[in-house]
């Protein structure tokens, strides 16, 4: 098996990202002005896991992925409630609640 250490895999999962979304649109996604607190922590996060700091570094990188990609959250939950299995689980009142809340109401979904 090949060996990989945590910040290796970080970087080629950046890379697969971008190859997939194309090299213009992840550095337009990347360079908008509105999300530069999660932009910030994201990428703070890989330097520090990269510094092996990687619990904190994790953390940072979970902060911004919630504030990058937190306007998809409901958008999610309501498909996964059309899901055979776990459909019940989301349809709960509260774990609807907590998507609701979760997608922020001051900004909105590119779609």
């Amino acid at each position: 098996f090949v060996y990989f250490s945590q910040s290796q895999i970080c970087l080629l999962l950046r890379c697969f990202c971008s190859l997939c979304k194309g090299f213009s649109r992840t550095v337009r996604f990347f360079s908008r002005r509105d999300r530069i607190r999660g932009i910030i922590a994201f990428f703070g996060g890989i330097f520090l896991v990269m510094m092996r700091w990687p619990i904190f570094g994790m953390m940072f990188q979970l902060y911004g992925i919630v504030y990058l990609f937190g306007q998809f959250f409901p958008i999610v939950a309501a498909s996964m409630k059309d899901t055979p299995v776990i459909g019940a689980i989301f349809s709960a009142p509260a774990v609807e609640r907590f998507f609701q809340n979760s997608g922020g109401a001051n900004r909105r979904a590119p779609v």
